[in-house]
């Protein structure tokens, strides 16, 4: 039986119309991960649930049959470093990589997801069209308006598609530096036609997405996962996943949240609530009263990150009932001069509370996702996270305790988006290893060569087309990201001048025509409030 073949639709794909359009929707991994991705799920349904398009499935190690002759070939783009797959896959499909060699007889290539929203420009060769923000409103108007144009000549494509709010067509937009290894002087429309800035577009309904698929062979066996939350409302500072998604939404809890997990109870047990954080959800309380019910009682429930002051006893009793183990609370430091700086609001004895209570109430774990680098940030800050941990080890014997650790990398839209990675960061990370180990905690620090990496795509402008063709060549490690810059020495700026400076607020930033949902001015107050200065 093949992989397709093994999946439980929740969703009618319908009988394509003669003249639908051929579609490629591709995610540039392994299947497993491809189907565990919800926001793959639900814009691979949306398409198959329109006659006008007959899509097929594109994963790097299997595919659905293909069309010979694609008019469109979309990616959903979740991890920077893939990439290299997304090159690999068009020249799979015997598609030129970079836009300029494509002519009216080749498709359409189109992307969206976090990343090309955050920042697409290292990628805007690759693309012909990007979806900037959530894709409920902004898929159906982009292909609403590509048959417009659909037997027009790629030109006339691409300039009526760059009407419609949130579509990026970075062809159409021309980059001006002082240097060829100097800042941003300038990006401007190549025509008055083309709008000056393009939108991210937000969907403010309150009906989330919830899983299309449930399948054995995802990355998480047989999952059904159900959005309860989008973005989040404590804004960290250095917080993506808050800025760029704002403002915070909820998903209407009898209308749309119930029924949804009831209809995805039918094809699987398993649960996943997610969300950046799901217990702020306003009716988070009934939603766990409705799951204690009887009925629920074979379910195992799996959930996202979830506030620290959320964690009551009562909530770990109920998760503990619905076989969750283990919760994940991001503290962001032990310190709280940290914590004032990210606007991370949260005492230490808090924190104390949710790991008693997370005992109390039957778990068996608790994971504290912390961060190393934050501006700011002193040694004294770091001795705060070792005693932090060691005081929750007291407060709660038999708790197994868990402290997830990344280097701070600054994100586009976001109030820190001008400081660049703490060259200490590694040292620091190594330490906390030391010293938290020596007391049986256990420590899982993210590799700091992977932080400079993303640090280096989240910030990087369009000269990095380039060496990132240069790094796929070498192999995807920090190491060939340095031969890379090496070997184009002159024709953009060194790696330290993305990763490492912290750059000055009058900067034109690479995505500088790219609106996201807070106004540059705000991030700058935001910045301000944080009492630390570039």
């Amino acid at each position: 039986m093949s992989v397709f073949n093994q999946e439980k639709l929740l969703f009618t794909p319908t009988n394509p119309l003669p003249n639908a359009v051929p579609t490629i929707f591709a995610f540039p991994n392994e299947y497993t991960v491809g189907i565990t991705s919800l926001g793959y799920q639900v814009v691979w349904a949306t398409l198959a649930m329109r006659n006008d398009l007959d899509v097929a499935r594109l994963f790097t190690d299997l595919h659905e049959s293909l069309p010979r002759e694609p008019e469109l070939v979309g990616f959903s783009l979740s991890w920077e470093l893939d990439y290299i797959n997304i090159l690999n896959l068009l020249e799979f499909l015997e598609i030129p990589t970079s836009t300029q060699d494509r002519g009216d007889d080749h498709p359409l290539v189109f992307g969206g997801g976090t990343v090309l929203t955050a920042n697409p420009e290292p990628f805007a060769d690759f693309f012909d069209v990007v979806l900037l923000g959530d894709g409920e409103d902004l898929l159906t108007n982009f292909l609403d308006s590509y048959q417009q144009v659909r037997t027009a000549d790629r030109a006339t494509k691409l300039f009526h598609l760059a009407q419609v709010p949130g579509i990026y067509i970075p062809s159409l937009y021309e980059v001006i530096y002082a240097a060829k290894d100097g800042v941003i002087t300038a990006i401007n429309p190549v025509d008055s036609r083309v709008p000056a800035q393009v939108e991210k577009q937000t969907y403010r309904g309150n009906t989330l997405s919830t899983s299309t698929v449930v399948t054995e062979k995802a990355a998480w066996e047989n999952i059904y996962m159900v959005e309860v939350v989008r973005s989040c409302p404590e804004m960290c500072r250095f917080c993506l996943a808050s800025y760029l998604t704002l403002p915070f939404r909820t998903a209407n809890l009898q209308e749309s949240l119930i029924p949804a997990i009831d209809q995805g109870l039918t094809v699987t047990n398993r649960l996943g609530l997610l969300g950046a954080s799901v217990t702020q959800h306003p009716e988070f309380a009934e939603l766990l009263h409705h799951l204690s019910h009887p009925k629920y009682a074979d379910i195992r429930l799996s959930i996202a990150s979830v506030r620290t002051n959320t964690v009551t006893e009562q909530l770990a009793t109920t998760l503990s009932k619905l076989q969750t183990t283990s919760i994940t609370i991001a503290v962001e430091s032990g310190s709280e001069n940290v914590r004032r700086i990210v606007n991370k609001k949260l005492s230490n004895e808090e924190i104390v509370q949710a790991a008693i209570n997370a005992k109390a109430g039957g778990l068996k774990s608790l994971k504290l996702y912390g961060m190393v680098g934050i501006p700011g940030e002193e040694a004294e800050d770091l001795e705060a996270t070792m005693a932090m941990m060691t005081g929750l080890k007291k407060a709660a014997p038999g708790l197994k305790l868990t402290l997830g650790c990344s280097t701070f990398v600054p994100k586009s839209h976001t109030p820190f988006q001008w400081f660049g990675v703490n060259s200490q960061a590694e040292k620091r990370l190594k330490l906390l290893e030391k010293k938290l180990k020596s007391q049986g905690i256990s420590f899982r620090p993210e590799s700091y060569n992977w932080s400079v990496i993303q640090a280096l795509i989240s910030r990087g402008d369009r000269r990095l087309t380039p060496l990132l063709k240069l790094t796929r060549e070498y192999g995807d490690s920090l190491g060939s990201f340095r031969r890379a810059f090496k070997e184009l020495r002159g024709q953009l700026p060194p790696l330290d001048y993305y990763v490492h400076e912290n750059w000055n607020l009058e900067t034109i930033l690479p995505w500088h025509h790219l609106r996201g949902a807070i106004p540059i001015a705000t991030l700058k107050k935001h910045l301000d409030s944080s009492g630390v200065s570039l």
